[in-house]
Formats: structure tokens, sequence, C-alpha cells
């Protein structure tokens, strides 16, 4: 089993370092080819650690990035933040990938300029897997980017279909452009540029526009739209799932014949559940820059957290910067 290190920004996020610190005991515990470095404040960390990890070691920042900063003071003011130390630490290969649960126009500001874009790509894109009826499906932006040229999707649609094949093995992974309908003359200007850049490329694979309900329904398995109506998208697909969650709880809590029938369910419940909370699939990768670059939800909890850390394990055991990375000189138009 390959060793990994991972920097975690501990002190980022709605919850604070409690939670990140429970998630890292939580991961190596599971994981022993696994070592994490906590980024932040020396003295909160160890008295959460209580005692010492001989897998988990802490590298002090004095400052944090709030989730209300703007990205741009960030940048100029924050350099010694947990977030900007633990991107360091990854540049200067003492870790191989870095989780935060911070301010994502922060993240991706300090990841362009600590760890630097692939050469060619513009702009990173944030994607995570969201559960399908058959699988899973890669969404790309989720919110680094509210506006896209053309340019910018179409580079999208390069890196989603390239990590595709990393984490699936598919040797032509099916790449579609989320729209408000599927004929061609629907869209705003970018898209159906984009759309016609994506045509003509002989080394994606896309088959056209698809809709929101398409998301789920394993149309695609690289779904491609800018960052303002992939955050949307996302974030009202994980409002659906949590009220369903919430419905089907009190279903089988209310009265005798709730609770037998939850009771012979079980297993099914159990199974749909799993697939539909949202904090089993925590953990959304910044594609475009040069290392492993994973932003968890804000207010993740530790199982979240902890699907986060996962999530970042796996795209380093994988290479998947550097299997990107190697292939887009080629593919590039």
């Amino acid at each position: 089993m390959k060793h990994v290190t991972l920097a975690l920004d501990a002190m980022s996020g709605d919850l604070g370092p409690a939670v990140v610190v429970s998630a890292a005991l939580s991961a190596v515990k599971e994981n022993e080819a696994l070592s994490l470095i906590l980024v932040g404040n020396r003295h909160e960390l160890e008295a959460l650690l209580r005692t010492d990890h001989g897998r988990i070691s802490i590298v002090e920042a004095t400052d944090v990035v709030r989730m209300n900063e703007r990205p741009s003071h960030a940048l100029r003011h924050k350099q010694n933040s947990s977030m900007a130390v633990a991107l360091k630490l990854v540049r200067d290969g003492d870790a191989q990938g870095c989780v935060s649960a911070g301010n994502t126009g922060a993240l991706m500001v300090f990841g362009r300029s600590i760890l630097r874009m692939y050469p060619g790509i513009e702009r990173p894109a944030i994607t995570k897997l969201i559960p399908s009826l058959r699988g899973r499906c890669h969404v790309l932006d989720l919110g680094a980017n509210v506006d896209a040229s053309a340019e910018n999707l179409y580079q999208f649609a390069l890196m989603g279909s390239l990590m595709s094949s990393a984490i699936h093995n598919l040797q032509e992974p099916r790449v579609a452009l989320l729209n408000v309908g599927e004929e061609e003359i629907k869209g705003n200007e970018q898209v159906r540029l984009a759309s016609h850049m994506l045509a003509q490329s002989e080394t994606i694979n896309y088959i056209g526009y698809v809709e929101g309900s398409d998301l789920f329904r394993d149309v695609a398995d690289v779904v491609v739209c800018d960052g303002f109506v992939g955050n949307i998208a996302l974030k009202t697909g994980e409002g659906v799932a949590g009220l369903l969650i919430e419905l089907l709880e009190q279903a089988f809590a209310r009265g005798l014949y709730g609770r037998f029938v939850g009771w012979l369910a079980r297993p099914i419940i159990g199974r749909l559940l799993r697939l539909m909370d949202p904090s089993r699939h925590n953990g959304a990768s910044l594609l475009g820059l040069q290392g492993v670059v994973i932003k968890s939800h804000g207010n993740a909890n530790e199982r979240a957290m902890l699907a986060a850390i996962r999530q970042a394990v796996q795209e380093v055991e994988l290479e998947v910067p550097r299997r990107i990375n190697e292939r887009l000189d080629d593919l590039l138009v």
C-alpha cells in the first residue's frame, strides 16, 4: 500500500478545528499508510489531540482566512494562514495533497498562486462525483468560476474527461454540457460555442446537451457547466436529498405501523440513505492545479471531513494530477 501524506487546513470551516482533528484521528486509524499534517494554531491543536500520535503532526500557522473574506485580500495579507501554509506544504513536497473546508474563492486564488496551473489551463474548476442511478457522474464547475467562457468550458470538459478516465478507468467517458434544453438552439452564446468546440474534438466523447434532471440518471459520465449554474444545481440536489432523508426518518418513526414497516425495509432504506446522504460524498477536487487539493463543505461534520480525506487519498494514490497533466499538451486545442 502506497504511503500518503496530506496537509489539513485545520482552522478553516464553520465548525472549527475540533471536527478536523476528530476526522484526522479516524482517518489514520482506518488507514495505516496515511500520515496527516494539521496546519493551524499549535496550542489549540495539541489540546484537541490530547496525546502524541506518530502519524499526525502539527505545523504552526498564525492566521486564518475567514469565510466572508475577499480572496484578493486573503492573497495579499494571509500568506501565513492555515490555508496558505497547507498548500505550501504540497508545493514543497512535504505533503502530497491538501484538504480545506475554508473560503472557496481564497482556496482557488491561493492554489493558483502557490501550486500553479497546468500549462494551457486558464482557470481551475471544482468537480465532485454525484450519485446517479447506476454509478456516479463528475460535475464541473461547482463554484470556482461564476462566469466561464466557451474556452473555459472546453477546458473543463477535457480535464473532467481525463479525471473520469483516471479514477474509473473509462476509455471514452461520456461528456455533456448542462443546458436549459437538449436542442442545439438552446442556451447562451458561451454554451453554444463550447458545444461546437466539443463536437469538433476528436479526443472528447461529447454527447451533447443534458438538462438538470439528467444529472442523476446515468446519462453522462462528465457534465460541464459554469460555476454559477453548477453550484446551484449541486446545492439544490443536496437539499432535496436532505429533505427526503428527513421525511423518511419521520415516516418510519411515526406510530407502531410506521416503525414496523421501517424495520422490515431497514436494509433497503439504509442503502438508499447512504447513497443520498451528502456528508458521505463530501469532497470536491480543484482540477487544473498542479497538486491534489480537496475542498470540503464549510459546515462539514466529522463524517463529511473524513470523506474528504478519503477523496484526497484516492487522488494521490491514482496520481490524478500527473495523469491529467501529461496528456494535456497533446489534447488542448
